[in-house]
C-alpha cells in the first residue's frame, strides 16, 4: 500500500510542499520538526502507565466540561457508524484536571505543540492562493491564540483479546472537528487516509514524524480549499494485536467567538458537531 511523502521541516522549501501535501491529501508528515522526541516517548509510557491503573477512574469525564478520562463504555462512535471505537482517553485542556506526576510534562507538550501548530497555521496562510486568504476573518494562528477549546487527548488502544464487537476497529472512519490536528507518530501503525477514489493510504508512523491533517473548521473558513480528509485507525493483526497503542493529538480549535463563514462561528460549528456526535 502507498504511503503519504514525508517533508523535511528544515528543507528551504519545507512550507511550501507541506502545504501542497495537505491540499492534495488532507494530510501533512514532517521530519527533523522542534518537538523533542524524547519528551514524547517519555508522555507516551507515563500514561501507558496510568491507563494500566486503577487511578484512571478517579477522573472520570465531566459532561460540562469534557476535560478528564473517557472509558470504553463511552467511547466515540463515529459520525455514521452505530458501533463504538475501541479505545479510552484522557482530555487535556489549559484549565482542566491531570494526575499530578503528569501535569508538567503534557502541560509542557501541549505549550510546546501549540507554538509549532501556530507556524503550520502561518505556513497555510501564506502558501494559500489570494481570494482563500481574504476569506480568513482573522490570520488562522490568531485563531487559536489564548484559545482555552485546543484540545490534547492522550489515547489509549488497547490489545486486541478477540472478543471486540463484530465490525468495531480502533477508530472509524471519521473526520476532525478543528482546524488542524497535530500528532506525533504513535508507537504502532494502523493510521490510514482515504484517498478521494475511496482507497486508503497508509501514513508513515516512524517515531520522530509530527503527522498534520486538516479539520472541518478550516475547511469551512477556507471555503473547501483545503480539505478535511476521513482517515481511521485499523486493528493491528498477527503480533501486533497484542500490543497496546498511545497517540497524542492536538487538536486546534479557535476561540468560540470567532467567524470561520457566515454561516458559523467556531462555537456554533463546534456545538453542532458536538450534538451530531451525542456528547452534548
Amino acid at each position: 500500500m502507498q504511503q503519504l511523502p514525508t517533508v523535511d521541516y528544515q528543507a528551504p522549501d519545507a512550507a511550501k510542499l507541506f502545504v501542497e501535501s495537505l491540499r492534495s491529501t488532507g494530510f501533512g508528515v514532517l521530519k527533523n520538526h522542534p518537538i523533542p522526541q524524547e519528551l514524547v516517548e517519555s508522555i507516551y509510557k507515563n500514561w501507558q502507565e496510568f491507563f494500566n491503573s486503577e487511578e484512571k477512574h478517579a477522573f472520570l469525564f465531566n459532561k460540562e466540561t469534557q476535560d478528564g478520562y473517557f472509558p470504553p463504555d463511552v467511547s466515540e462512535v463515529a459520525k455514521g457508524f452505530t458501533i463504538k471505537d475501541i479505545k479510552e482517553y484522557f482530555h487535556v485542556y489549559p484549565k482542566g484536571r491531570v494526575p499530578a506526576q503528569l501535569d508538567a510534562e503534557i502541560r509542557e507538550y501541549y505549550r510546546l505543540a501549540n507554538e509549532f501548530a501556530a507556524q503550520l497555521l502561518s505556513w497555510v496562510q501564506a502558501e494559500a492562493p489570494e481570494d482563500v486568504r481574504a476569506k480568513f476573518s482573522i490570520d488562522l494562528k490568531d485563531m487559536i491564540k489564548d484559545s482555552e477549546q485546543t484540545l490534547l487527548r492522550v489515547l489509549h488502544y488497547p490489545p486486541m483479546t478477540g472478543d471486540e464487537e463484530p465490525g468495531a476497529i480502533r477508530a472509524a472512519a471519521h473526520g476532525d472537528i478543528n482546524l488542524l490536528t497535530v500528532l506525533p507518530a504513535a508507537n504502532e501503525p494502523g493510521l490510514q487516509v482515504q484517498r478521494q477514489d475511496g482507497s486508503w493510504l497508509d501514513v508513515p508512523c516512524d517515531f520522530g514524524n509530527l503527522i498534520i491533517n486538516i479539520g472541518d473548521m478550516l475547511q469551512e473558513a477556507s471555503g473547501g480549499y483545503f480539505p478535511s480528509t476521513i482517515h481511521r485507525v485499523i486493528n493491528p493483526t498477527g503480533k501486533a494485536s497484542d500490543k497496546s497503542r498511545i497517540s497524542l493529538p492536538l487538536f486546534l480549535h479557535p476561540r468560540p467567538d470567532v467567524v470561520l463563514s457566515e454561516r458559523y462561528t467556531a462555537d456554533s460549528y463546534l456545538q453542532e458537531r458536538l450534538r451530531e456526535l451525542g456528547v452534548k
